[in-house]
């Protein structure tokens, strides 16, 4: 019998402990967690986006209306000058990755990625700009770009707001 309450009534400690030590550092349990999704208004963010300079258009599908917003493809693309010694080419590429990383964090770029190929393309990044000559001009001043390692070609390219890019 002793054997039957303990089998029974041991997992019940464990969970009741684990609910006590989540509540102690603050963790909400299941039944505290609510989760509500914010509406979004399309025609507010749209009216923000095209005030800011943005480039949208709306179209509906079925009973979904996705907002479209243009950004800046950019390939990174290999340059004409690729004779840097292996230690000015690897300080070039740690401020390459500092400054795209940046270009991010400031919410310029919203993609960024080498290609695994050795190709004459080696990259890529998405800007988010309101105009191609801003993403252009972001590209540039990267600093594998100014010292000629890498060269830019930009191209306005259309996503659905919502998706991953923002």
């Amino acid at each position: 019998m002793k054997k039957l309450i303990y089998t029974l009534v041991f997992p019940f400690l464990i969970i009741s402990c684990n609910d006590i030590q989540e509540q102690e550092r603050g963790i909400p349990g299941p039944e505290e967690v609510k989760v509500k999704i914010p509406e979004i208004n399309i025609d507010s963010v749209a009216n923000n986006l095209k005030e800011k300079g943005y480039q949208t258009f709306t179209y509906e599908e079925g009973d979904t209306t996705y907002l479209m917003q243009q950004y800046y493809m950019v390939f990174l693309k290999r340059g004409e000058n690729r004779s840097q010694d292996s230690t000015e080419a690897a300080r070039l590429q740690k401020e390459h990755l500092a400054y795209l990383t940046r270009m991010a964090e400031e919410g310029y770029a919203s993609l960024i990625g080498p290609f695994a190929s050795d190709g004459d393309i080696r990259g890529i990044a998405v800007y988010n700009t309101a105009t191609q000559e801003e993403a252009d001009s972001l590209a540039n001043q990267d600093p594998m770009v100014k010292a000629g390692r890498l060269k830019v070609e930009v191209h306005p390219w259309w996503t659905a707001k919502g998706g991953k890019l923002n």
